[in-house]
């Protein structure tokens, strides 16, 4: 108990820049205080103590504005930075060094018993306003950008964008838990997909109207056909890549 506490103390000074000594970080971290009191809750909770521990909980919530069911299962090394409006539901489990922001949900997709909450492996970063529902696992060393809702299982060493929240891999590519302008926009990379699509097929109409427009010049309009076609044959490979792009951002979104 006493080398999860003195983790939980230590992983502050790590990774807030802020933390300048610890009589400040003891006092002024309502997500240090919060995990001090889950430990207690969690504590008489597992040996079986009825009420005393959800009053804890309760109590824990009201002082620091992070609710942690004493049912659910934290790891050494969790830094809930800020923290206020956190959620951590009773089935849930959080892996060790998770870094996690204010407006979090760990919850449930309904009423089911038994695990209905998502298990985070270790090294996990969730950024703020994230929501991951549902029994899901989430694999170690994943960022899950600020607003994101998660659905669905993450493998391990990925980053997670949008609502729902889509698969982006970062292979070979070591990025720090607090580089969050780091994250890549796939919603944007497919909209600028689509608009250049959009582009082409005006483009195309354009040259159609232009050939039944035209009075007696059907030589030069076909050649100029016959030269737009191999335009867009060679353009070939750029409209699969596009078509790719958008069927992965569907695939991540579950459509």
């Amino acid at each position: 108990m006493l080398s999860t506490l003195s983790a939980d103390f230590r992983i502050i000074f790590e990774r807030d820049p802020a933390a300048r000594n610890w009589l400040e970080v003891l006092f002024c971290y309502p997500g240090l205080q919060a995990l001090l009191l889950y430990r207690l809750a969690h504590w008489l909770h597992s040996v079986g103590l009825p009420f005393i521990p959800r009053l804890i909980s309760h109590l824990a919530r009201f002082l620091t504005g992070i609710e942690i069911h004493p049912g659910a299962t934290i790891g050494y090394g969790v830094f809930i930075d800020h923290g206020m409006g956190v959620v951590i539901g009773e089935t849930a489990i959080v892996g060790d060094y998770a870094l996690i922001y204010q407006g979090v949900t760990l919850g449930g997709t309904g009423k089911q018993c038994g695990k209905r909450h998502p298990t985070l492996g270790e090294n996990v970063v969730v950024g703020a306003g994230a929501k991951v529902l549902g029994n899901i696992q989430i694999g170690n060393n994943v960022r899950i950008g600020a607003g994101s809702v998660v659905l669905r299982d993450v493998p391990s060493d990925c980053t997670v964008v949008g609502v729902p929240g889509r698969i982006v891999y970062r292979s070979g590519v070591r990025v720090a838990p607090l580089e969050h302008n780091n994250l890549p926009d796939s919603e944007a990379e497919v909209i600028r997909a689509l608009v250049n699509r959009i582009e082409l097929l005006e483009e195309q109409i354009q040259n159609l109207q232009r050939i039944h427009s035209s009075n007696g010049k059907t030589p030069v309009l076909a050649g100029s056909v016959a030269s737009k076609e191999t335009e867009l044959s060679e353009n070939a490979p750029v409209c699969n890549l596009r078509d790719k792009a958008i069927q992965q951002f569907l695939d991540g979104a579950g459509i």
